[in-house]
């Protein structure tokens, strides 16, 4: 028993053989390829090089392609970008790849940094998106007059992440792309007349015919009104202190403007000369002096303060009693 007690002792507290003879080296340089390893450096800097020349010239030759076939520039400008950035990553790729470093290691990396990437730009990527949507589509340009996400003016630029838009009160609005995209857009600019649609109001007591003719006959004497199409007159509401009418005229967009406004301005004088009225809402109040028994109304406030008031007799009239 003691003899096995001293054979297990001396096995565990015994060193291990040594793995290598006493003073040879950690690792033997003069087996490395040297010259493989350089020319592969070598390549790879020359794929560097050579791919980012490459790189600009593809990139700049697809924005001119793009220029000749009429394609919007803040788009041609935005695609070159990103073509530009796409063939610089693949140059880098192929560099890596070829000093060593494992293709499916930097896939890994690179989906990892763009999970990243597009996680933290969400906001900024959902505009770039809608900008080139607006590029492409087109539902408005430089220079058209807009309603875009609630506020009305001139575009002044499309760009890729924003939108910059020019009241008529000289106030610049800059909208983000995603905002336009997910609301209405009214272009008053697309086609090119406008049609004014103005309500007049005339009295009960009026002739309606008179009232159509002199609207018709004020539209087609304005010559900022088009003759085509034709103006018209319709009866659109029996308001509580007016028959409602509606003149419906064409103008070319640049004179909306001015053709609404001087055809308002001679409704208004043609009407009052021809003798018709405009009518403004109005109350009547009726006072009636007796209450739902015939009753003066003098009597009854009389009889209420003396009811309310100290008439009845006092003291010494009880004691006369």
């Amino acid at each position: 028993m003691m003899g096995a007690m001293h054979a297990l002792l001396a096995a565990t507290t015994a060193t291990p053989a040594p793995a290598r003879a006493a003073g040879a080296p950690a690792f033997d340089w003069s087996t490395v390829d040297w010259a493989g390893i350089l020319l592969n450096w070598g390549i790879a800097l020359v794929i560097v090089v050579v791919g980012m020349w490459l790189s600009k010239r593809l990139s700049l030759a697809l924005e001119r392609a793009l220029t000749r076939a009429r394609v919007e520039s803040t788009l041609s400008s935005f695609l070159r970008n990103v073509s530009y950035a796409v063939l610089l990553v693949l140059v880098f790729v192929s560099a890596l790849t070829k000093i060593g470093v494992p293709a499916t290691s930097l896939a890994t990396v690179l989906g990892a940094a763009g999970l990243a990437v597009g996680l933290a730009l969400k906001d900024s990527l959902s505009n770039i998106a809608s900008g080139v949507m607006l590029i492409v589509l087109r539902p408005m340009r430089d220079g058209d007059h807009v309603v875009a996400a609630g506020q009305e003016g001139i575009v002044d630029e499309i760009r890729v992440f924003q939108t910059r838009i020019r009241a008529f009160d000289q106030r610049v609005i800059t909208l983000p792309n995603s905002t336009i995209t997910t609301a209405p857009i009214i272009n008053y600019s697309t086609l090119p007349t406008r049609r004014l649609e103005i309500t007049v109001g005339v009295g009960y007591d009026d002739d309606l015919k008179q009232a159509q003719r002199i609207l018709l006959e004020i539209a087609e004497q304005n010559p900022l009104v088009l003759k085509d199409p034709k103006p018209f007159v319709q009866v659109t509401n029996l308001g509580e202190s007016s028959v409602d009418l509606m003149l419906f005229a064409y103008a070319s967009n640049g004179d909306f403007g001015s053709a609404k406004s001087t055809v308002i301005e001679a409704i208004r004088n043609q009407l009052l000369e021809q003798g018709l009225s405009i009518p403004y809402p109005q109350r009547d109040l009726h006072v009636y002096h007796h209450d739902a028994d015939g009753r003066p109304l003098a009597e009854v406030l009389t009889k209420a303060v003396t009811d309310d008031g100290d008439t009845g007799a006092g003291p010494g009239a009880a004691k006369g009693n």
